[in-house]
């Protein structure tokens, strides 16, 4: 096979750990510790939408309190019990169970792992041109430019 080609199926847990752990710059970075993700999309080459198989250890969260304007999300969840938070409050989650997050609607939302086993479950979310991101509990937002985030303070300076 070569270097360009894709496989036609995998199994899911054959698909490498992201090696990044977050996109995030610090101080929010290192809150994502005990989140281990499997991008499976990009294992095809898929460009619209991203699947990622993602892992949350007891105590870790799936990510910092957000809301796309422009990119809907999808979560399944495969095992375990986290607990959904939104702008309305917290949910708790079973296997089989779903959620889904429209963009552009402000409703900020993460998967929080209080348990002390494990928690899988697969996320999809397309990959629209000229996203952005608001997180209501920290002072950060993110825009997507070139298929790159770029993460700013809520004031619009940078992050160094």
């Amino acid at each position: 096979m070569s270097e360009d080609a894709k496989p036609a199926a995998i199994r899911a847990f054959d698909a490498p750990v992201r090696t990044r752990p977050s996109n995030y710059p610090e101080p929010f970075a290192s809150r994502m510790a005990g989140r281990e993700k499997r991008a499976l999309g990009d294992m095809f080459g898929l460009a619209n939408f991203g699947v990622n198989l993602t892992r949350l250890s007891p105590n870790a969260v799936s990510s910092l309190r957000h809301a796309h304007t422009r990119q809907d999300e999808f979560v399944y969840i495969l095992q375990g019990h986290p607990t959904l938070r939104t702008d309305v409050g917290s949910t708790q989650l079973d296997p089989g169970m779903c959620a889904g997050f429209k963009a552009n609607t402000g409703d900020g939302h993460c998967l929080v792992n209080e348990t002390s086993e494990d928690v899988l479950y697969l996320e999809v979310g397309d990959r629209i041109a000229g996203d952005e991101v608001r997180y209501p509990d920290d002072d950060l937002e993110a825009l997507m430019d070139n298929g790159k985030w770029t993460f700013v303070h809520k004031d619009g300076t940078p992050y160094a």
